[in-house]
């Protein structure tokens, strides 16, 4: 089977994007695709698992109860659940995307401080989901960006250890600053100092190839040439294309070795595999595994590739 009628083959969510950023088709068929992610698959199931309290398994970034014991961070609380819709393509326009909203602004606080839900809180990591979020569902989160404006580290990324003393970045925090800021810049268009701190950013990122100590050229974490799905609030190098591709423009020449990563990684019958899914309490499984072809990855490695060898 051809790849695009594997990756077809599966539920709305990833059909409607692969029909969007891998296929020439109409812009019809496109939106009826995505209308069906409120309706069927994966973005009814998980919309219908939202509780009369607003929230996802009882808690904003975790759910209640929840004690330590558990393997791995527990993904299955509101923060993670609306990321998911968000990746689904839930039509932020769509009667059941702003009805669960409406419940999430109403009833959802963060743990950290009480702080109603689109007013994040204090880690940057969480307030770029919360921007991301808020953002693509038509929150007004503009407090949040101001906040994580204020708090780029000098080497132009973020870090949540930075109120414990850190002044070094991170990866991890730094992806999930700038997919927020990105997205804000869609309806706002940002402003010159948001649009800066961002550049400032993928600086940040650049300067090290996606994947490499400035200082001394070598590998960061073995664990980021393993790509995941969903990818929670974790970096690899797949997820720092796929950024770099949703901010659009031509690839900076810096991305090669990263890209070079992503190539070889392609099986022989087209698809890429789920290589490190990371533990914890989720929903419902929506592939087979690590050592299994992923739709989730092989779609994003494709359409990484589709912008990075355009003419």
């Amino acid at each position: 089977m051809e790849v695009l009628d594997w990756l077809l083959d599966s539920d709305p969510s990833i059909r409607w994007q692969v029909l969007r950023d891998l296929t020439d088709a109409p812009a019809e068929d496109v939106r009826a695709e995505r209308a069906r992610v409120a309706t069927e698959g994966w973005g009814a199931r998980l919309l219908a698992l939202q509780g009369d309290d607003g929230q996802w398994d009882g808690g904003t970034y975790f759910p209640s109860p929840f004690d330590d014991s558990e393997t791995g961070q527990p993904w299955t609380a509101t923060t993670y659940s609306l990321l998911l819709l968000r990746d689904f393509g839930l039509d932020p326009g769509s009667d059941e995307a702003r009805s669960a909203v409406q419940l999430v602004r109403e009833n959802s606080r963060w743990e950290e401080g009480g702080q109603p839900f689109f007013d994040g809180e204090v880690e940057p990591c969480i307030n770029g989901m919360a921007v991301t979020l808020g953002t693509y569902f038509g929150e007004n989160v503009d407090g949040v960006v101001a906040r994580l404006l204020g708090e780029q580290l000098e080497d132009g990324g973020w870090n949540c250890e930075a109120e414990r003393g850190s002044t070094r970045s991170s990866f991890g925090t730094t992806i999930n600053v700038l997919e927020g800021l990105l997205e804000h810049e869609r309806p706002t268009g940002g402003s010159p100092a948001s649009v800066a701190t961002r550049r400032r950013g993928e600086e940040y990122l650049l300067e090290r190839g996606l994947l490499r100590r400035k200082s001394t050229g070598e590998l960061i974490n073995a664990d980021w040439l393993h790509f995941s799905y969903p990818t929670r609030w974790f970096y690899d190098v797949l997820r720092g294309l796929d950024y770099f591709r949703d901010a659009g423009g031509a690839p900076d020449q810096r991305l090669a070795e990263a890209v070079g990563v992503l190539r070889p990684k392609r099986q022989p019958d087209g698809t890429w595999l789920l290589e490190n899914t990371h533990p914890g309490r989720i929903h419902f499984a929506m592939e087979d595994g690590d050592g299994y072809p992923s739709r989730w990855n092989t779609l994003r490695a494709l359409r990484v590739l589709k912008w990075y060898e355009q003419p």
